[in-house]
């Protein structure tokens, strides 16, 4: 029962989420921190009330080391959503986002001295492959899209191309807070609450820095065309809706993931995130009309299939499906 709890928490909070950011950053591209500082206000509320028991609990892991994962953590956080400023179009963040196994490996080899095997090195080469192709689309539209005077149309695409640099920024920060939330969890014990609450309580200050800009943006939202709430009966400007909608399914989503973590094998949890990005992907393309050409679906055919390769779901598939020709040759 938690198992299939947990992923109906993932699918239906993961996705929803993925739609309310859209109709977020559709209506104002720039709104990525005042998105992030209300998920990360929401966590670590409800972290310092029933995890941390209002500062009463002690961590079981250093404060010290929270400090950096956190400062990872943050930066991760902006930067993926402050590159949407960049024309950037969410199926591209989306698909650029699941390359995070190919990060994973590079630091695994350089930091932890890892070594893999070939199926692992061929699915690396199709995500590779497969956001390669995508970008190279997305390139092609942007050129597109910014017809018009030669300096204009430069200024556009250098805009964008630093929208990818921040993203492979992002990428990779996101793969060595990984393996140093790794390394502490072996060291320590797995507190995943915990760092879910001092992940997103430790950097609320850091905010202070972008405060001009969550305030603007507090003042779009409360501009933007007032909507009566359902049930409530309360009249509220749009803009704030959706936010609520976005830190209440971003909620969720985590939940979903870290429920997941504690019932499921990692393959399991991998497998259900995977097939969730999929699906938020299609369901962005279809509802929002995202230009996706016939190549844009080869990349990001690519991309899952390079994922669930390396995740070991299609060799366990293909091993369960011949299990029992086995078992009758070894009978004989």
């Amino acid at each position: 029962m938690g198992t299939a709890f947990a992923i109906v928490l993932v699918f239906v909070g993961c996705c929803s989420n993925v739609v309310s950011l859209e109709l977020l950053v559709r209506e104002f591209p720039g709104c990525g921190n005042i998105v992030t500082f209300a998920q990360f206000l929401f966590i670590a509320l409800e972290g310092f009330i029933f995890e941390a028991n209002f500062g009463r609990k002690k961590p079981a892991i250093p404060v010290s080391n929270y400090v950096i994962m956190v400062t990872m953590f943050f930066t991760v956080s902006v930067i993926n959503n402050y590159a949407l400023n960049f024309n950037i179009a969410m199926p591209l963040h989306m698909i650029f986002r699941s390359g995070s196994l190919i990060a994973n490996m590079i630091l695994g080899i350089i930091i932890l001295k890892k070594r893999y095997s070939a199926s692992k090195y061929l699915s690396i080469a199709l995500v590779s492959a497969g956001i390669f192709i995508c970008t190279i689309m997305s390139a092609k539209q942007v050129n597109v899209a910014s017809e018009g005077s030669e300096e204009q149309g430069f200024y556009v695409f250098m805009r964008w191309l630093l929208g990818i640099g921040m993203l492979t920024f992002a990428l990779l920060m996101s793969a060595r807070m990984g393996i140093f939330q790794e390394t502490l969890y072996k060291q320590y014990g797995k507190h995943s609450k915990e760092a879910l609450f001092y992940n997103h309580c430790l950097p609320l200050p850091g905010f202070l820095l972008l405060s001009t800009d969550i305030y603007n943006h507090c003042v779009y939202f409360s501009q933007s065309t007032p909507t009566v709430v359902p049930v409530v009966g309360l009249t509220v400007p749009i803009m704030w809706l959706y936010l609520l909608i976005n830190v209440v399914t971003q909620y969720v989503c985590i939940r979903g993931v870290f429920i997941l973590t504690t019932e499921c094998a990692s393959l399991t949890v991998t497998l259900v995130v995977t097939l969730r990005k999929f699906l938020s992907l299609i369901f962005s393309i279809m509802y929002f009309q995202n230009p996706f050409t016939t190549w844009h679906w080869v990349g990001t055919a690519v991309v899952f299939l390079g994922t669930l390769l390396y995740t070991e779901v299609l060799s366990s598939v293909l091993a369960a499906l011949r299990g029992p020709d086995v078992k009758e040759k070894k009978a004989e």
